[in-house]
């Protein structure tokens, strides 16, 4: 099993991790392969992330500033948020506002830290932008404290200081903010600027993942896996897994697939198992690039192809997975088989031999 705690040592440089972009998942059955694919838990901000659309950038549906409370503040603040996520944005500030001139409305000022942050419909302003979140968090908002979260973190306003940026993801997470929780448990597993406390650290993720955080979800399976912060389950890791895999949680899909393949905490079944691998695979883990080749090597889960074993052991191996049983399977076979997987694994290994820019 993949060990997450040591896989994110070298990845809870928070502001680091927080400034790379995600990598983009593919969309078709065989694609051109990735740059890269995440392989720990890290600090999550999606709900600081526009998204683009064919209307120009928004925020995603699911994190918009004011969540599912949005309704309960008046019909006029509905149309504002309305008018964000369909791409209008001079209107959803002309709407919020009027919504904190007549209101003093909370969500409202959230809705225009938004704006300014991101620069929907106007010049990006993070002085504004902060501004607004400030207002709105001293009056209990904890989306605009978990942006403020966000600010601190990336130096975005002011300088990076991380100890203001723990405070509102504690603030936030006291008032049930998944991804404040989730990014304030890794904190407490990194143990600088608090005491490493994985206990806390669980309670923390138990608090994102029954939120549906696929991150949180595949954290806290690890930590079941170990018996870190919480009494080794082996059920529950599995439990945890699924649920994030269904996520599309690359790094769920390999933990999943793997206690399927073994039948630990989980019914055995290879070919699930399997088709598992492939997707994670293809999403450009490396690891499950390897299982997937020892499979299409070893014929359980799936057809034996030894050529397509070649391809999938060639472009883990290029990206710096190790497995010597695979490199006499390759070794063994005839020349024409062993460059059919070569040539099949050549739209994957070009990208990884350019310099990067």
């Amino acid at each position: 099993m993949i060990h997450m705690l040591l896989r994110i040592t070298a990845a809870l440089a928070l502001a680091a991790i927080l400034a790379a972009p995600r990598p983009a998942s593919a969309q078709t059955p065989e694609p051109p392969p990735p740059k890269s694919a995440p392989a720990h838990p890290k600090p999550s901000d999606k709900a600081d992330k526009p998204a683009a659309t064919k209307n120009g950038p928004q925020t995603a549906p699911a994190q918009t500033p004011a969540g599912a409370n949005s309704r309960a503040n008046g019909a006029q603040l509905d149309l504002a948020y309305g008018a964000f996520q369909r791409g209008y944005f001079l209107t959803a500030f002309s709407l919020a506002t009027d919504r904190v001139n007549q209101k003093s409305d909370v969500k409202a000022m959230t809705l225009l830290g938004e704006l300014y942050a991101a620069g929907l419909g106007m010049p990006q302003d993070d002085k504004r932008a902060e501004e607004w979140y400030r207002l709105a968090a001293a009056r209990g908002d904890r989306e605009a404290m978990f942006a403020l979260a966000m600010f601190r973190l990336r130096g975005r306003a002011g300088p990076r200081d991380r100890d203001a940026s723990a405070k509102w993801l504690a603030a936030a997470a006291k008032l049930g903010h998944a991804l404040a929780a989730y990014n304030l448990a890794l904190l407490y597993m990194e143990g600088q600027l608090f005491p490493q406390d994985f206990n806390r650290a669980a309670e923390l993720l138990r608090q994102a993942a029954d939120a549906g955080s696929p991150e949180a979800q595949y954290a806290l399976g690890t930590f079941y896996e170990q018996g870190r912060g919480v009494a080794k389950d082996p059920r529950e890791a599995a439990r945890l897994w699924s649920l994030a895999a269904l996520a599309d949680n690359i790094d769920a899909e390999v933990e999943y697939a793997i206690a399927l393949f073994n039948g630990d905490g989980v019914a055995k079944n290879e070919e699930a198992a399997a088709a598992l691998f492939r997707k994670a695979a293809l999403h450009g883990s490396a690891i499950a690039q390897d299982r997937l080749a020892r499979i299409l090597a070893d014929g359980r889960g799936a057809p034996k192809n030894p050529t397509e074993a070649t391809k999938w052991h060639l472009i883990s191996k290029a990206r710096g997975e190790t497995d010597l049983p695979l490199d006499d399977f390759v070794n063994s076979l005839d020349p024409a088989t062993r460059a059919a997987g070569e040539k099949a694994a050549k739209p994957w290994l070009d990208p990884l031999k350019r310099p990067r820019s």
